[in-house]
């Protein structure tokens, strides 16, 4: 079997334009799909523009409650000016930038309390 990449992965939320317009508009994802299947369930499937996977904008899996989903980690080039934007777009951080060995972060929430790490990697050998 030979495994090539993540694809997409699915974020729980309750409102699916809502969070839509959230990762396109503050996070600047472009959106790759937005179709309606059934009555009960819509795919809506955004990445960064420079991205390989993709999220997909979920409400139709019982066991995945809107918030319950931590640990999205994105990167950036340049994260101070990314928070400063951020923040000036109306995210509340939820924490400080940190420093660790492989780079720095900071981490705030999408609508829904989906945890989000933006980080800025400086030496991938430590990760």
């Amino acid at each position: 079997m030979a495994i090539t990449e993540i694809q997409t992965f699915s974020v729980p939320v309750s409102d699916q334009d809502r969070s839509r317009d959230f990762y396109r508009d503050v996070l600047g994802f472009q959106v790759l799909g937005d179709q309606q299947f059934t009555p009960e369930m819509r795919w809506v499937q955004l990445a960064p523009p420079s991205g390989t996977t993709s999220i997909s904008l979920v409400t139709w899996f019982p066991t995945m409650s809107p918030g319950d989903l931590k640990g999205i980690v994105v990167e950036t080039d340049d994260l101070e000016g990314d928070v400063a934007r951020l923040t000036d777009a109306g995210v509340a951080f939820t924490s400080s930038i940190e420093e660790q060995p492989w780079g720095r972060f900071a981490t705030f929430d999408d609508p829904d309390g989906n945890g989000i790490v933006l980080q800025h990697t400086t030496n991938r050998v430590l990760i």
